[in-house]
């Protein structure tokens, strides 16, 4: 049985850990006792920035420390290393996205857990911001119908040769972009719903960009039909100004989800009816950006008056599923982000890589004089 506040430690000390520092120690769930890096100078600096405990091994962390949870923000090559100890220990984690690497590594992550008899989740805090929360109540509450199909534009990802989260991700297959195809993917799959199986995902790929590094693509598009047989596409695009929308379309209505704006538009009326249905169509989709862009205003004024957890978690997705993830652990509830839902992000962000495979296979087994056995000859 877990304390009223979860004593809880954050292991590595890299760029997302701030993130991580800063919502466990505002949380009144949460009680931040120590961090914890190979890097001995900046886990000491970030204990000095938090009034927390330096730890250098996560042996010793473990065994130091009494803690009920553990954030997991290394680098996603020794995720399950690292969770595989923590959980080994009896303790919960929330691991960083990418969970891990590829689906065999998740299995036998999920398998630990389940000998353990200890809970893991996954950061998937996007999941958890103003707009995508109204969504997800709106598709849970009937009002848009059955729903037939979901479309999400994610564009203006980073190119795979930034090193936004540090060089490690370099060695990743798409880079930096590949970092950051969790985000898209799982938002795809809870508008839509989980695949009906793995035969009903297909996945392409294009690389655009030139680097001096190489990597294998740089452009994804995921499409897959849902168990309640929806169409879902997700194409996500580097190199490009940011646009992300997400569309539900249901038999009743269709909801456009602004990302970016953090906005909500309600296509429900038959434009097609009349000429005054499409101007009002126009008008209610005006009012409808017009409210959301107020409401987001009043959130930021109210935060910075109070600075209250509660309104801060309103801005931040991440501080959102932290308190929800802590809720759950003190509850003994199901965390708010499934091990399916986490399994499946694995399984198409894998599904993405082994098309790039697929492409390049086949162009090995292309023989040379292919294109000219295409020309006619004289005769």
């Amino acid at each position: 049985m877990v304390s009223m506040s979860l004593r809880t430690a954050v292991i590595g000390g890299g760029t997302v850990s701030e993130n991580h520092l800063s919502g466990l120690s505002q949380n009144p769930k949460t009680e931040l006792v120590a961090i914890c890096d190979l890097d001995e100078e900046i886990a000491r600096e970030k204990a000095r920035s938090y009034g927390i405990k330096a730890y250098f091994d996560v042996g010793e962390l473990l065994a130091a420390e009494n803690l009920d949870w553990v954030h997991v923000c290394t680098p996603p090559q020794t995720h399950l290393a690292v969770a595989t100890q923590v959980l080994e220990a009896g303790i919960p984690a929330l691991v960083e996205k990418p969970v891990t690497e590829t689906i065999e590594q998740f299995e036998e992550l999920a398998s630990v857990a389940d000998r353990e008899g200890v809970p893991f989740s996954v950061v998937h805090n996007h999941k958890f911001g103003l707009v995508m929360r109204t969504v997800l109540e709106e598709i849970e509450s009937g009002k848009l119908g059955d729903i037939r199909g979901v479309d999400l534009l994610y564009t203006g990802s980073t190119e795979p040769d930034v090193a936004n989260r540090g060089a490690w991700n370099f060695e990743l297959l798409g880079g930096e972009f590949e970092e950051g195809l969790p985000h898209p993917l799982y938002l795809g799959l809870n508008a839509g719903g989980l695949p009906r199986s793995e035969a009903d995902v297909s996945a392409q790929t294009s690389l655009v960009g030139s680097y001096e590094m190489e990597f294998g693509y740089d452009c994804a598009q995921i499409q897959y039909v849902s168990e309640s047989d929806a169409l879902c596409t997700i194409k996500m695009l580097s190199g490009t100004k940011p646009v992300r929308i997400l569309y539900v379309h249901g038999s009743e209505s269709t909801l456009a989800a602004d990302l970016v704006s953090q906005t909500l538009v309600r296509l429900d009326r038959d434009y097609k009816a009349s000429p005054l249905a499409r101007a009002q169509n126009n008008i209610d989709q005006i009012v409808d950006r017009v409210r959301g862009t107020a409401e987001n205003v009043g959130v930021v004024l109210k935060d910075k008056r109070a600075g209250e957890w509660e309104t801060a978690m309103e801005r931040n997705g991440s501080y959102y599923q932290f308190e929800e993830e802590a809720e759950a652990l003190l509850t003994g509830t199901e965390p708010p982000v499934s091990v399916d839902e986490a399994r499946w992000t694995v399984k198409l962000q894998e599904a993405i890589r082994d098309s790039v495979r697929r492409d390049d296979s086949t162009a090995a087994e292309q023989p040379e004089s292919s294109a000219e056995s295409e020309v006619p000859s004289d005769d």
